[in-house]
Order: structure tokens, then C-alpha cells, then sequence
């Protein structure tokens, strides 16, 4: 069978701004100290070739801002095949493009917020609000990119997965080496194992890779069962060898698929690549939307 062109994609991250406003998206992350990144679209533009509508990818003359919020992204999910979008809530009306996507397409998208660890008690009344306005199914974190860093394992991280489990939704969150220039400590992947020991029923999902632990993540999915992995960050002919062969043996169920348009990669590239990633029939599917769907409750 290969890549199935029939089933309807949940894409578990994707973002509303680009070109110029996609820096926007990251006005939470300060900690970076070198004069290049402050050039870049995003922090982690180094790694990236031809980061959609970036200075380095357009030419001004002849291609204008692109659009915005569910302009941009609906034209590209009916292309794919992809159903149902998870996006980006930010605070403030200079972040309105994910919240106004939801009121005007609710069977389209769906809402993650990423809270601040480091204000304990407002991000906790933050998340009960949005989720009680019916704007996220999740939340999402990046311990290496807060100023000060919060790990993975912090008792202020703590507090956020208890409200997960409160609210029964799932956290996103990035683990593994950060692309931006910041130190890694506060995501190496075993401080996983802790979280999950202490909150069995917290349904976790790690972000952009896990490398160079990528084969401790596997060993950590197999023990733990609300334990996820998605394949954000990464084009899919780089998808970490570990993890296709966990899909394809035991972990069919626990690996999940997320883009990263329009921050590193274009969705384009994402699905023109997808079809040669050697995942076996049974896991297409699930990777492409079970355990999405299962994991975030978009369906009985």
C-alpha cells in the first residue's frame, strides 16, 4: 500500500504567522546571546535550508508578505489532505491570527499554548481559561528556551502537568539538543522518565527529536504506555532511524506525525518527502492520525 493518499491528517504543529511576523512566534525566547540569531526568522533558522518566505528564501521584489492565520494554512491543508490543524495560542492581540483561525473554523483547527513555568499560579489560570473557552486541547513547553530555563523535571513543570491531568489534555514538549543556542541540559531525555513516573496518567509528547537520545526515548516509550514521540523539526527523509523501527515493530501507536510549517520547512517539502519514509501499511494511519486524535480526544 505505501503512503495512504486517503486518510485525513491531523497535523500536530503548524504555525499562523510567516515571513516577517513569524518572529512573532517566538517573542518568548530571549536567552539567545549571539548577534546572528537575532537576524533570523526564528532562533533555530541555521539548520534550516529555504525557510519559507525568510530573507534568504525571497525575492521582495516580486513576492509579496504571504498571508496569515487561516489564509495561509487552509489552501495547504486541502493540498495535503490534512483535516484537522493543531495551533499556537498566544496572549495579546498581536497573536489573534490562532484564536480567530478557531472562532472561524472550529472543525479545522484546534489550540496549544505554551504557559510560562516560570509564572507558576498566572500560566495555571491561563491554561483553565483557555481550555474552558474551548480555544486548546493542549499545552506545549520548551524547557531550554525559557529565561531561566526550566527542565523537564522542575517542580515549577510540576505543577503544569498536574493541571494537564486536571483537565485530562496532553503537554507537547521539546526534548532532546535545542536547535537555538542555548544550553540543552534542561531537555535531555531522561529527565522524562521522572515525569512519568510521577504522573502515570499524564498523556506526553516529546518535540524535535530527542537527539542524540533517541534510542533512550524508545527504551522510555516502551515503559512507559502514555509516553508519545512526534516527528516535528524534522524533514521526513531525516526522521531518526530508531524511531521509524520502533513504529514499525512495537510502537506503531506511540509515534505521531507533526510538521514544522511554515517556521523551518515548507509543508510542500513535509508531504513531498512523507511517500519514501519506510514505515509498513499498518503504521500510516495511526501516524498520520490515530494517535493524534487519540491523544488530543478529537474523536469517541
Amino acid at each position: 500500500m505505501g503512503f495512504p493518499k486517503n486518510v485525513r491528517v491531523v497535523e500536530t504543529m503548524i504555525g499562523t504567522r510567516a515571513g516577517q511576523l513569524a518572529k512573532l512566534n517566538y517573542a518568548n525566547l530571549t536567552g539567545m546571546k549571539d548577534k546572528e540569531t537575532q537576524k533570523f526568522n526564528f532562533p533555530a533558522q541555521y539548520m534550516f535550508k529555504d525557510v519559507p518566505w525568510s530573507d534568504q528564501a525571497r525575492n521582495f521584489e516580486e513576492e509579496p508578505e504571504p498571508p496569515q492565520g487561516a489564509d495561509l494554512l487552509l489552501p495547504y491543508m486541502e493540498k495535503h489532505n490534512i483535516e484537522i490543524s493543531m495551533i499556537g495560542i498566544g496572549l495579546g492581540e498581536e497573536r489573534s491570527a490562532a484564536r480567530d483561525a478557531i472562532d472561524k473554523h472550529p472543525d479545522r483547527f484546534i489550540g496549544c499554548h505554551e504557559p510560562d513555568p516560570n509564572d507558576v499560579m498566572g500560566s495555571i489560570q491561563t491554561i483553565r481559561k483557555l481550555f474552558h473557552d474551548g480555544y486548546i486541547r493542549a499545552i506545549s513547553a520548551f524547557p531550554a528556551g525559557r529565561v531561566p530555563q526550566v527542565p523537564i523535571n522542575d517542580p515549577k513543570m510540576y505543577a503544569l502537568y498536574a493541571t494537564c491531568v486536571e483537565l485530562d489534555i496532553p503537554i507537547f514538549c521539546c526534548a532532546g539538543i535545542p536547535g537555538p543556542r542555548v544550553p540543552y541540559q534542561a531537555q535531555h531525555v531522561k529527565l522524562i522518565d521522572d515525569v512519568m513516573y510521577d504522573f502515570p496518567d499524564l498523556r506526553f509528547v516529546t518535540r524535535h527529536g530527542c537527539e542524540p537520545w533517541e534510542d533512550l526515548a524508545v527504551k522510555l516509550m516502551l515503559k512507559w504506555p502514555n509516553l508519545h514521540y512526534s516527528t516535528s523539526a524534522f524533514a521526513p527523509k531525516y526522521y531518526p532511524k530508531a524511531i521509524i523501527e520502533y513504529a514499525n515493530t512495537r510502537g506503531a501507536d506511540k509515534i505521531i506525525y507533526a510538521g514544522y510549517f511554515p517556521m523551518g520547512l515548507h509543508i510542500d517539502t513535509i508531504f513531498e518527502q512523507l511517500p519514501n519514509v519506510p514505515f509498513r501499511d499498518h503504521v500510516w494511519p495511526r501516524f498520520l492520525r490515530e494517535n493524534a486524535a487519540r491523544v488530543l480526544k478529537l474523536e469517541p
